[in-house]
């Protein structure tokens, strides 16, 4: 990954939407840094990659990403987890701080970024946990959190249930211009529900989770944020009464933004039927309802960008019966294709919106320098993606340690074709399929 030099990307489209560009151009990155964008750049010595019948665009960044590491490497590390996000397109990705020991000390961001930099393939941005053992009772040290290399402090997992340290914890997170994640789950309503608490909970005879679990904490955060000024992103999004929260709130000027996961744009609770644990999340599959409305969210630009929240478990923790399994799946090596497959092919995002929300939308929302824009002088991060490419999911081959994914077997149109990171190919399926001939 911190491999220099010179890299030219040959005969692709190039579509960036903070430059509002889109046409066939070359890119040349020097030192990691992008040089050029022009169409038949000269440059002896540089290497090439042809990107022919492919988008290029600025590198996908996933905001939210269960790395494991530390505490769990028996699911995933960063190694493993990094060389995932590179198969799948993503040039940047944000990790969680639910691990063991939580990341809410300065030294677990250093063992991160010590990790990261040795076995990563693509760029770890940590995020620190808002409290003390992500326990709710303590504000953590944001400050040292940050200086250290956090990007944003969250509950993820957990949610904040105490309001006042909540309240006092964005006062804190304010002075160091870093967002709040919030994990919206108010866990007295949430209980031990393992599904989404409607008709197919009734069905099947499973506790379910009401919608309200969510919507109290997504109103909550609003006014929070309203109050302290301190820019809250509600991750996850789920229901349609969160939708209309958030599009309420831009529109006063509230500082909140959302993101969405691919599962929740393309499944819904009526899955659940087969019983499969690889459909247990939290938040749950919705009604075909709040799915519609998350699409229309998407649209409209009240949900700002999609994020995996990627997730990985062993199999043990999965071949369980439904209750007792784990929530959560994995997403970094789908969320391209099924992207691209739901939302660009059935026309509900234009291919500029749908880099712009994979791109663009979350760098800003993490205030990550020189990240989200093909303009000269950004970093030399590029994703590189056939839209139209015919491809079938097969979890054997993932580069994650993890196979947690309801998508086996399907059948999507879209796909990456070579990750860029810093002027460096951290992957490349044109390669890769050529070594394999």
């Amino acid at each position: 990954m911190k491999q220099k030099g010179m890299l030219q990307i040959r005969g692709g489209r190039v579509v960036d939407p903070a430059q509002g560009l889109d046409e066939r151009l070359d890119v040349l990155i020097v030192d990691g840094r992008v040089a050029e964008i022009a169409l038949g750049i000269g440059a002896e010595g540089a290497a090439v990659l042809d990107a022919s019948g492919a988008i290029v665009a600025p590198g996908f960044i996933d905001m939210h990403v269960h790395l494991r590491e530390p505490g769990f490497e028996h699911k995933e590390d960063i190694e493993s987890g990094t060389r995932a996000a590179a198969r799948g397109g993503f040039t940047s990705i944000a990790c969680m701080p639910n691990t063991n020991p939580v990341i809410d000390t300065s030294g677990v961001i250093d063992l991160i970024m010590m990790r990261a930099d040795a076995v990563g393939v693509v760029n770890v941005f940590p995020i620190g946990a808002i409290s003390a053992g992500l326990e709710g009772n303590e504000i953590a040290n944001i400050g040292s959190l940050v200086e250290a290399g956090a990007v944003a402090v969250s509950d993820d997992g957990t949610g904040s249930q105490d309001n006042y340290v909540l309240r006092r914890a964005l006062d804190y997170a304010n002075m160091f211009s870093v967002p709040y994640i919030s994990h919206a789950e108010d866990t007295r309503l949430s209980a031990d529900g393992v599904m989404h608490e409607g008709h197919y909970s009734t069905l099947l005879g499973l506790t379910g989770i009401p919608s309200a679990a969510e919507e109290i904490h997504v109103a909550r955060n609003a006014i929070l944020a309203e109050l302290t000024g301190t820019p809250c992103h509600i991750a996850h999004i789920s229901t349609a009464g969160s939708v209309r929260i958030v599009r309420e709130a831009k529109a006063r000027g509230v500082p909140i933004t959302a993101e969405v996961t691919p599962h929740h744009l393309t499944l819904t609770d009526a899955c659940l039927t087969t019983y499969d644990a690889n459909l247990k999340m939290k938040p749950p599959l919705r009604s075909e309802e709040d799915r519609l409305e998350l699409l229309k969210g998407l649209q409209d630009g009240t949900i700002d960008c999609i994020a995996t929240d990627h997730a990985p478990h062993a199999s043990s923790d999965k071949q369980v019966e439904f209750p007792l399994a784990a929530f959560g799946i994995i997403g970094l090596e789908t969320a391209l294709s099924l992207a691209c497959n739901e939302l660009l092919h059935k026309k509900v995002l234009s291919l500029e919106q749908l880099i712009e929300k994979m791109s663009l939308a979350p760098a800003r929302i993490l205030k990550l320098p020189r990240k989200g824009s093909l303009e000269p002088g950004m970093d030399g991060d590029v994703t590189i993606f056939d839209p139209d490419a015919k491809v079938t999911v097969n979890p054997e081959t993932f580069a994650s340690k993890s196979r947690n994914t309801p998508f086996g077997g399907w059948e999507l149109r879209g796909a990456p074709v070579a990750t860029i990171v810093a002027g460096h190919v951290a992957w490349n399926a044109r390669a890769t399929a050529r070594a394999k001939a």
